[in-house]
């Protein structure tokens, strides 16, 4: 069995600030050891179950946060950026399951660092007509390549917002929002005994687990944090604009809706 891990920090216990996952920060290099450590927790738990092939790809940020000194050996790792597919590269149909870690939900809905893809840039992001999340839209990419979502963690607000969607994967809480920037948290040793425990079910329930399949095409609609933001993504020859802030795009596939969000953010800091 071949399994891929997708890690994000914003939804891992004990983070609930911005700088904590910003390099430069005194609390960065704390946030990025517990985010090592969630991964590790996870990877124990598919190493017990026999899983022959684990595949991390670090998907905060730089995209170099993961200490690779400190990962699990059983796991391969993804440093780095840019790269094809972002959050998912080197994800192929021959994975028998897709993991998130340390997820958090989408921008506006109020769950611990809440935001999509990138804070500065997106407002909403709406594939048609459904706002959505990091999640969602890279589950249903691995939907798209086969690949069922099996285990997804961060705050009690990512859950709600994405279990619609993946009702037979395991979902772990590992922190409670009472705001933007305010959690009640497991503890760290707690929330590693229930990521393990998670990856050992989901390794055990893979068979009954179905991919999301979502119809296309796709509308992609991408409402931007201000009007000059939307003013640089509609320079882009297939992008539609529908309003000051909005630019809309016609994709044929997830894939193409994740090329051009992750193309959106890189262009918008050159208005940072």
């Amino acid at each position: 069995m071949k399994v891929y891990i997708s890690a994000d920090i914003e939804g891992v216990a004990g983070v609930v600030a911005p700088a904590q996952g910003q390099a430069g920060h005194p609390e960065y290099e704390k946030a990025r050891l517990l985010m090592t450590r969630e991964v590790n927790a996870v990877v124990e738990g598919l190493v017990e179950a026999g899983v022959s092939e684990i595949l991390v790809n670090d998907s905060h940020g730089p995209m170099t946060n993961l200490l690779p000194g400190d990962l699990h050996p059983a796991a391969d790792l993804i440093l780095g950026k840019p790269k094809p597919m972002n959050m998912a590269c080197g994800l192929e149909a021959g994975f028998d399951l897709f993991f998130m870690t340390g997820h958090h939900s989408m921008a506006g809905q109020g769950g611990v660092l809440a935001h999509t893809t990138n804070g500065f840039a997106f407002r909403e992001v709406r594939v048609n007509g459904r706002p959505c999340g990091e999640p969602a839209i890279y589950g249903a990419y691995a939907g798209e390549l086969g690949v069922p979502v099996g285990l997804v963690s961060g705050d009690d607000r990512m859950r709600e917002e994405n279990l619609p969607l993946f009702p037979q994967a395991e979902f772990v809480t590992v922190k409670r929002a009472f705001g933007q920037r305010a959690a009640r948290q497991v503890s760290v040793a707690r929330a590693h005994e229930m990521l393990k425990a998670a990856a050992l079910r989901a390794v055990e329930a893979a068979g009954q687990n179905a991919p999301l399949r979502w119809q296309g095409p796709y509308r992609a609609e991408f409402v931007m944090n201000n009007a000059a933001l939307a003013d640089q993504m509609a320079v882009l020859p297939p992008a539609e604009r529908l309003d000051p802030t909005t630019v809309a795009f016609d994709c044929a596939s997830v894939a193409e809706i994740i090329g051009w969000m992750t193309a959106m953010s890189a262009m918008s800091f050159a208005l940072r």
